[in-house]
């Protein structure tokens, strides 16, 4: 009896499991490295913009970003990190193409240096 109730809670578990995965929010990890000749007020200016963007787009549930703060020196040059949430994959997949953000990626890509994207689902 005690085999077939772990059995069972372990069975439920993986249900749990595999349903809030199912159901987790997607993130759109950005990691920017500007160029040399990007001054200041221009990544200022950029950093604002992605603020905005995250505004205009319905399918952003939740918006983070900061700078680089790791003592450990392993940033390989970059310096700003953005994490753009939604609530499933359908809300990733309205915002990549969507007028606003290849309007920003347009104004972003001749500051750049460097980028690194990932697209995760919670677990």
């Amino acid at each position: 009896m005690k085999s077939i109730l772990l059995v069972v809670l372990a069975l439920v578990f993986t249900m749990t499991t595999a349903t809030f995965a199912a159901d987790a929010a997607y993130r759109h990890v950005v990691f920017f490295k500007f160029k040399d000749s990007a001054t200041p007020e221009q990544v200022q200016g950029l950093e604002k913009d992605f603020i905005e963007l995250a505004k205009k787009i319905d399918t952003v549930k939740a918006f983070e970003w900061g700078t680089n703060v790791s003592p450990e020196g392993l940033n390989d040059g970059f310096t700003h990190c953005f994490f753009v949430t939604f609530a499933d994959k359908a809300g990733l997949e309205v915002y990549l193409p969507h007028a606003a953000h290849q309007e920003f990626v347009s104004k972003l890509k001749p500051q750049l240096d460097k980028v690194c994207v990932l697209a995760c689902r919670g677990r």
